[in-house]
């Protein structure tokens, strides 16, 4: 199965929901494509459902460290939701899962990104 890719607003918060495979090649390059072009038209704040992601490479990992770290240089943030039993596993293997922030709940996560963004004393 191929990745396919939707996305939708949550007030200032951009869902990300992927289908299928995150694997080396094309599937892989197109999450950092697709977060890189929605970075480009402003948004700010992610949130990448994986709860549909059946399979991720490590490739395919590196592509969202990559997003991850692109969404940071340029003043955004970058968060997962709902990892599949397949993407917690390569979370779990590879320590990543202290890197990212991971919730299970959209309406925590999308409050998460008001708090994160919030500035100092208020």
């Amino acid at each position: 199965m191929s990745m396919t890719t939707s996305t939708r607003q949550v007030g200032d918060v951009t869902i990300l929901n992927i289908k299928g495979r995150i694997i080396f090649g094309d599937a892989g390059a197109t999450v950092h494509d697709v977060i890189t072009d929605l970075l480009s038209k402003g948004h700010k704040q992610i949130l990448c459902n994986l709860a549909a992601v059946e399979y991720i490479d490590s490739m395919g990992m590196g592509c969202l460290v990559g997003a991850f770290t692109s969404m940071r240089k340029q003043g955004g943030e970058l968060k997962l939701l709902k990892l599949s039993d397949k993407v917690a596993e390569v979370m779990q293997i590879t320590k990543l899962y202290t890197i990212f922030d991971i919730e299970n709940d959209e309406a925590a996560a999308v409050k998460s990104f008001s708090r994160s963004t919030a500035a100092p004393g208020s």
